[in-house]
């Protein structure tokens, strides 16, 4: 009998923290001010801290999980196991409906970006169908190519923070400690869980334990200074694009980074944060899109979804069925729905397939336990407090969404017994 093959244990913390910020600050940073000055104003600064402490929760907790059940499928494999068939399936469900809408919302971005003003939807739309393609060819992001972006991304921010901090922060006079909460619990609320979609990724250190040294030391520390980096960059900026443009600005600005860098003055600097705003968005889209597919195809094997959707290419290996209707969902969300909607839609549906991962946590025995069980209760609290808190469409669209799932599943199990 042939052994499996097991993974190199060759990531030491450091490269751990990378791979961690590199999975968190991309394009969300780029897309998320602007939602999440409309509902809060100022007090954005109070819902990006209450997202990171939500953030770690859902870490700890798929940490915790992938330990023990060290497999692809994440949080879809997890409430399976430790919850049954039903709550596995809302949570990929719920991935891949929220991830979808992520892939909208990262298409948006890069032509908000990149495009010509009237041009930002057909552009969106190109990328969508041009990144599809490689995806159906077989080519997908390497580590190195993450490497690049995230180098970009960062000098891109970079650029975009001394560009404002060059103003003097002329609107900086509005941080009163009144501002940050001026919009009510329920608008900072409602910026926590729509900047929650700015740590997209932050789990993903969570599910490589069998390529670190010492996991069970590393993995828990990675996660924590990965997300503390990102936390204080993120927060530097927010400091930033509101100090320099105002709540107002920040919430009617479609980019606001590279609104920053023209106020400043900086006119030569433009070009340098669209670039990195276009990679990064490209870069995430193009990770979405194999993410995605590979989530749908492990559903439909499973019968979770329809069983067509389960075909691998003969020669390419990959997923198609399922990356061309992927394709074909994206194009139309990117026709059809605003930035706003798409985060609000992917955050519900990203909330709640951490919320199973908390209540799967929970349930583990002492012998798996790595944290403190208060966090996934917290968590998975916090989870719904922000699913109920996002603007009403979103809401609205992803309550009928997982319905149709839900009733899809139970209709083709029914029916599957009666064959």
């Amino acid at each position: 009998m042939t052994a499996t093959p097991i993974l190199s244990r060759r990531l030491g913390l450091a490269d751990s923290v990378f791979i961690g910020l590199g999975s968190m600050i991309g394009a969300g940073v780029f897309a998320a001010f602007t939602p999440a000055a409309q509902a809060a104003g100022n007090g954005l600064l109070v819902g990006l801290v209450v997202a990171a402490v939500v953030a770690l929760c859902n870490a700890t907790s798929s940490a915790q999980l992938a330990a023990v059940y060290p497999t692809s499928g994440g949080t879809y494999v997890y409430g399976r196991e430790r919850l049954g068939p039903w709550w596995g399936f809302t949570a990929g469900w719920s991935f891949v409906v929220g991830k979808t809408a992520s892939c909208a919302a990262m298409a948006l971005t890069f032509a908000a970006y990149a495009a010509p003003a009237g041009w930002e939807r057909p552009v969106a739309v190109a990328a969508v169908l041009g990144l599809a393609a490689v995806n159906y060819f077989g080519v997908t992001r390497t580590a190195t190519l993450t490497r690049v972006i995230v180098v970009v991304v960062l000098l891109a921010l970079a650029v975009a923070v001394a560009a404002g901090a060059s103003t003097g922060l002329a609107a900086s006079g509005s941080f009163q400690p009144g501002s940050l909460v001026a919009s009510g619990g329920y608008g900072i609320l409602q910026s926590a869980g729509l900047l929650f979609f700015a740590f997209a990724g932050y789990a993903r250190i969570a599910t490589m334990g069998e390529e670190v040294r010492n996991p069970a030391r590393t993995i828990p520390r990675a996660i924590v200074i990965a997300l503390t980096l990102t936390v204080v960059i993120y927060a530097v900026i927010a400091v930033i694009v509101l100090g320099t443009l105002g709540p107002h600005g920040v919430a009617n600005s479609p980019a606001p980074l590279a609104e920053v860098v023209r106020v400043s003055g900086w006119s030569w600097a433009g070009p340098v944060v669209r670039f990195g705003a276009a990679a990064a968005s490209l870069g995430a889209l193009l990770g979405l899109i194999a993410g995605i597919g590979r989530t749908t195809l492990a559903m439909a094997r499973e019968g979770d979804l329809p069983r067509i959707l389960s075909a691998v290419h003969p020669r390419f290996r990959v997923p198609h069925r399922a990356e061309v209707a992927l394709a074909i969902v994206v194009s139309v969300l990117v026709l059809t729905v605003d930035l706003r909607g798409a985060i609000g839609f992917s955050s519900f549906g990203v909330l709640l397939y951490y919320f199973v991962a908390n209540v799967a946590a929970f349930t583990q025995p002492p012998t798996q336990r790595r944290y403190w069980r208060v966090l996934p209760v917290v968590g998975g609290i916090a989870c719904l407090t922000l699913v109920v808190t996002l603007p009403p469409v979103g809401i609205a669209i992803g309550v009928g969404v997982l319905a149709i799932g839900l009733a899809y599943r139970g209709l083709s199990r029914r029916l599957s017994k009666g064959a």
